[in-house]
C-alpha cells in the first residue's frame, strides 16, 4: 500500500490534457467532421501511448522502490549484527533474552549463544525497572567484570497470535576510560580544613613557655600522626588554628576511622590534668579554594557551636557531622556577655517594634527568655511584643499571671497581627531555638531584616543565618540563664517586676532540673540576681505543679517503660499525653536505681513525640538527631510524623543501638 502511494506520487497526471483534447474534438465536429475524424484518432493513440509508458514507469518505480527496501533492510540486519556497540534484545517480563549480537558474546565471555537464558544469570546485578517506567537511558552505570557501561534502550510493544507483550533493546556503550578518569579528577578534588584547639587558652594557663613548647609538640606530633600518608599540607597559622589541605580521596579514610584523632587529642594533658579539645571544620565541593575555605568556616563555627570536641563536614548543601559526645564545658566568659548586652541594647534602642518568638509550644524556659527581653526593650523605652501560641502550651501557668500585670495587658501578640505591624526598623528575637523551622512564627522571621537568636541549644544543620545579633552558647544551662545575664549589664534589679524575675528563673529551674543538670558556676550567678530581683522559689515551684490527672499519666507512662540495653528505659505511651507530662515521666524515670537514660514515645494526632533525658555518659542529643530531633547532651527531643509508635519505637532502638556500635568503634 505504501509502494503504490509512493508511485502515484511520482507518476505525472495527463487527465486534465485529455479532457481538453476530447472538448476540442467535439468542438471541430460542429465545423468539420473529417477534421474532428483525426483529432479523435490521435487522441486515442496518444491515450494508449500514455497508459503504455505509465505502466513501464510503474514497473520501474516499484523496482527501484522494491532495491531501496531490500538494501534497506540488510543494512538494518548488517548494523544490528556487526554494530562495535554490544545489544542485547529480551523480554522484560520474563526476563529471557531473545538475541545478542556477537559484541555481547564477547562482553559476557565464550558462548556460542544466549537464546533461552535468563538475562539476570547472565547480569545478575543490571536492574531493567527504567525500561519499564518509559526511560531510555539506564540512571546508573553498570559494572560487568572489570568494564563499565552506560546503557540505552527502548521497548517495542508486539502483537501476535497470543497475548501481546514488550521486548526490550539496549544497546551498551563502554564508558570505563571516561569513568576512571571521572574518578580520578573527584578523588584529587581539593578539600580544605581548619584545626582549631578548644580550649587553648585553659590548656595553657600558667605555664612556663618551656612546658607551652613541650605540650604543643605533643600535639603537632598526634596531628602530623594522623594525616601521614595522605600527602597533605598542614600549616599552623595562629596559634591554636592550623589549616590543612587534602585531596578528596583520603577524606573517607578519616570518615571511616571516626576522626580517631579528636580521641589522640583528648589523651593530650597539661600539668594541671586539663585535656586537651580539638574541633575539625572541613570544607568540600567548592568552586575555588575561596568557597573551600569559606565552607571550612562555616564547619568550625557549628563545631564550636554545638560544644566542641568534633569534625563537621560542610558540602554545597548540608553538613555532616562526626563526634561531638563529649561533655559540654563552661567556656564563655563575663567579658563576651557585657559585649553581647551592649550589642543587644543598641539594637534594640535602634528599632521601632520588638517581635519576640520562641520555639513551638514554647515551655518555661523559652516564655522567660522572651519576659527578660521584654524587660531590656522597656528600659530601652521600645514597645515589645511576645507571640503567642493558639493552642495551650507548657507556660501557660507562667503567662497567666503576667497578664494580671498592667505591663503585660497588650504585650503578647499573634503572629498575624506581627506581619501587618511590623515595617523595616522592626526586630525580632528568636529565644530558645536556633532552628527556623522549629521558631513560632517563620513568616514574622523571614519577613523582618532585623534578627538576633539568644540560645543554649547545639546547632543543628539548618539553623538562621544573617543575624545582626547571635549569641549561641552551648555550654548555658538555658536561654534563660543567658538572658539573665545579659540583663545584669541592662537594668538594675529594681527594674524586674517580681514576676518577670520568677519567669526567668522558673526558666532555669526548668532546663537544670532544679539545678541538678548542666548547671555551672554562672547558672547560680544568674538566680542570685534574679533572687536579688524579688523571685520567690516558692512561687516557682508551683509552677510545675501537676493536676491528678497529669500525675496519674504519667506514672502510668513510667509504668508501661522497659529496660533497654540494661541502663535505659524506653516507655511508649499507647495514648494521646500532654508533652509535658512526657517530658516529666522522662524526668522522673531518672530517679530509678540503675537508669541513666530514659526516652518516653506518645503520640499526637498525626506526630509522634520523642522526650529524651540523660544524666550519664549516653548524649540524647546525638541519637535523637538520627529521627531528625535536637536538644543537647543531657535533654532533647523531636517529632516524627507519618509514622506508627510502633515504628518510631524501632527507630529510636536501631538510633541507640548504631549509638553504641559507634562508641565501640571509638574505643
Amino acid at each position: 500500500m505504501s509502494k503504490r502511494k509512493i508511485s502515484q506520487l511520482l507518476q505525472p497526471s495527463f487527465q486534465l490534457y485529455f479532457v481538453c483534447l476530447i472538448l476540442f474534438t467535439v468542438v471541430t465536429a460542429f465545423f468539420s467532421l473529417p477534421a474532428a475524424a483525426i483529432e479523435a484518432v490521435c487522441v486515442v493513440l496518444l491515450g494508449i501511448y500514455n497508459r503504455e509508458s505509465a505502466r513501464r514507469r510503474q514497473h520501474d518505480i516499484d523496482k527501484f522502490i522494491k532495491g531501496i527496501t531490500g538494501n534497506m533492510e540488510v543494512a538494518s540486519q548488517d548494523t544490528a549484527v556487526n554494530t562495535p556497540v554490544p545489544m542485547v534484545i529480551f523480554r522484560p517480563e520474563s526476563d529471557d533474552i531473545i538475541w545478542t549480537n556477537d559484541r555481547f558474546l564477547q562482553l559476557t565471555g565464550d558462548r556460542e549463544h544466549l537464546f533461552d537464558v535468563k538475562l539476570s544469570t547472565v547480569l545478575p546485578n543490571f536492574d531493567t525497572h527504567w525500561l519499564m517506567e518509559g526511560k531510555n537511558e539506564c540512571p546508573t552505570e553498570v559494572e560487568y567484570g572489570s568494564r563499565r557501561f552506560l546503557v540505552f534502550g527502548h521497548l517495542v510493544r508486539t502483537t501476535g497470535k497470543g497475548a501481546g507483550g514488550f521486548l526490550a533493546t539496549t544497546y551498551w556503550v563502554d564508558v570505563t576510560e571516561y569513568s576512571h578518569i571521572k574518578q580520578e579528577y573527584q578523588a584529587t578534588r581539593p578539600v580544605t580544613a581548619i584545626l582549631l584547639l578548644d580550649n587553648y587558652e585553659d590548656l595553657m594557663k600558667n605555664l612556663a613557655d618551656n612546658e607551652r613548647s613541650a605540650l604543643m609538640s605533643e600535639i603537632d606530633n598526634r596531628l602530623n600522626s594522623w594525616v601521614e600518608g595522605t600527602s597533605c599540607l598542614m600549616r599552623r597559622y595562629q596559634r591554636e588554628r592550623y589549616l590543612l589541605i587534602f585531596e578528596e580521596r583520603y577524606l573517607q579514610q578519616f570518615i571511616d576511622k571516626k576522626f580517631d584523632v579528636l580521641d589522640a587529642i583528648r589523651e593530650v594533658k597539661n600539668p594541671s590534668g586539663i585535656n586537651a579539645s580539638l574541633s575539625i571544620g572541613i570544607g568540600k565541593d567548592g568552586e575555588s579554594f575561596q568557597e573551600l575555605i569559606q565552607f571550612a568556616n562555616l564547619s568550625i563555627e557549628m563545631a564550636l557551636s554545638r560544644g566542641g570536641d568534633q569534625a563537621v563536614i560542610r558540602n554545597k548543601f548540608t553538613f555532616e557531622f562526626y563526634g561531638g559526645r563529649s561533655a559540654e564545658t563552661e567556656k564563655r566568659t563575663k567579658v563576651k556577655s557585657r559585649v553581647m548586652a551592649n550589642a543587644l541594647s543598641a539594637l534594640l534602642a535602634d528599632s521601632s517594634t520588638i517581635f519576640i518568638m520562641g520555639h513551638k509550644f514554647p515551655d518555661m524556659d523559652a516564655t522567660g527568655a522572651a519576659v527578660g527581653v521584654c524587660v531590656a526593650a522597656r528600659k530601652k523605652g521600645v514597645p515589645a511584643y511576645i507571640i503567642k501560641d493558639s493552642d495551650p502550651n507548657p507556660s501557660k501557668a507562667i503567662i497567666d499571671k503576667l497578664l494580671q500585670q498592667p505591663e503585660y495587658t497588650d504585650a503578647f501578640m499573634t503572629a498575624q497581627d506581627a506581619l501587618v505591624m511590623a515595617d523595616n526598623r522592626s526586630l525580632v528575637v528568636v529565644v530558645d531555638t536556633n532552628r527556623p523551622e522549629q521558631v513560632q512564627a517563620r513568616e514574622l522571621l523571614e519577613s523582618c531584616n532585623r534578627v538576633a537568636v539568644i540560645d543554649h541549644h547545639r546547632r543543628a544543620a539548618t539553623y538562621i543565618e544573617g543575624a545582626d545579633l547571635n549569641y549561641h552558647e552551648p555550654y548555658a544551662s538555658s536561654a534563660s540563664e543567658l538572658v539573665a545575664e545579659l540583663l545584669q549589664y541592662i537594668v538594675e534589679p529594681a527594674d524586674l517586676l517580681r514576676v518577670e524575675a520568677e519567669a526567668l528563673l522558673a526558666g532555669i529551674v526548668l532546663d537544670t532540673k532544679n539545678f541538678t543538670m548542666r548547671t555551672g558556676g554562672r547558672t547560680f550567678e544568674a538566680a542570685a540576681f534574679l533572687r536579688r530581683s524579688g523571685a520567690d522559689t516558692a512561687e516557682v515551684k508551683k509552677l510545675f505543679q501537676n493536676n491528678l490527672e497529669g500525675t496519674i499519666t504519667k506514672y502510668s507512662i513510667i509504668q508501661n517503660a522497659r529496660l533497654y540495653r540494661e541502663n535505659i528505659a524506653v516507655a511508649v505511651a499507647d495514648k494521646p499525653v500532654g508533652r509535658v507530662t512526657a517530658a516529666q515521666a522522662a524526668d522522673e524515670l531518672l530517679n530509678i536505681i540503675g537508669i541513666d537514660t530514659s526516652f518516653v514515645i506518645s503520640p499526637d494526632g498525626d506526630r509522634v513525640n520523642i522526650s529524651g533525658r540523660s544524666m550519664g555518659d549516653v548524649n540524647v542529643q546525638v541519637i535523637l538527631e538520627k529521627l531528625g530531633g535536637g536538644g543537647n547532651a543531657a535533654a532533647a527531643g523531636g517529632q516524627v510524623t507519618g509514622r506508627s509508635v510502633v515504628d518510631v519505637a524501632q527507630d529510636l532502638a536501631h538510633a541507640i543501638d548504631q549509638y553504641f556500635e559507634d562508641e565501640a568503634e571509638k574505643s
